[in-house]
């Protein structure tokens, strides 16, 4: 089944969503992220994607009693990344309840930690987040740049992880579309399960998305200001 997942993106305790990552381009906020993420399970999705912004821009996660009260409320998995910087992060978040970790910066600048986890978690239990801005991607909250390709470092972790992350950092929170070709490229690079990202706006998006072989889509911005109704996305999933 393709997923279709919609995006809980904590800051400061509340339920948000920015444009580019960037701290001062606010798009909304919402005070109760506990009651959109049960929402977003009523309408029938069937995984929710958390983020604690704070960790990832900050480097310090402040939103875990939030995602302790979710993931005890739901009945749906819950994949959760956000200033993840150990492995004990990684133990501590999974004895949590949370289905899936998300690593980024981690993952980039200590493989091996990445290989320790994977080995004691199993790869089922980790995503990798491969943040693209201009073709390269970025870690440390998006700020620094790698200067690798996400196709490459896809097929280097694919020992590691199930599943990619990719997030078109120049798309995100714009809802001007999708970039078919980098999707594209991503996908054919690994035989991990590919969630794409960024600029999803419209069903025709989402379709796209499906159709270039992805394994799902978070959306976030479209769905919180109206612009895609979310049961309308979820049909894609059929």
């Amino acid at each position: 089944m393709f997923l279709v997942i919609p995006a809980v993106d904590l800051k400061g305790g509340k339920c948000v969503q920015l444009r580019q990552g960037r701290e001062d381009s606010v798009i909304l906020e919402l005070d109760d992220p506990v009651a959109v993420a049960l929402r977003w399970e009523r309408l029938g999705a069937p995984r929710l994607h958390v983020v604690d912004l704070d960790g990832a821009l900050k480097e310090k996660r402040v939103n875990e009693g939030i995602l302790r009260e979710i993931v005890g409320r739901i009945g749906i998995p819950v994949q959760f990344g956000g200033g993840i910087r150990s492995p004990e992060d990684v133990g501590a978040l999974l004895d949590l309840g949370v289905s899936r970790v998300i690593i980024g910066t981690l993952a980039l600048e200590n493989p091996k930690i990445l290989e320790a986890i994977s080995e004691r978690h199993g790869r089922d239990k980790i995503t990798i987040a491969l943040d693209s801005r201009k073709g390269k991607v970025v870690v440390r909250g998006w700020k620094k740049n790698t200067g690798l390709k996400p196709s490459e470092i896809a097929r280097k972790f694919e020992p590691y992880a199930s599943e990619v992350l990719y997030t078109n950092v120049d798309r995100e929170g714009l809802m001007r579309g999708v970039a078919e070709e980098a999707i594209k490229e991503v996908v054919e690079a690994t035989s991990m399960g590919v969630i794409v990202s960024g600029g999803v706006s419209t069903v025709e998006d989402v379709k796209k998305i499906k159709g270039l072989g992805a394994k799902g889509v978070v959306i976030g911005s479209a769905i919180y200001t109206g612009k895609l109704d979310y049961r309308d996305a979820l049909k894609v999933s059929k």
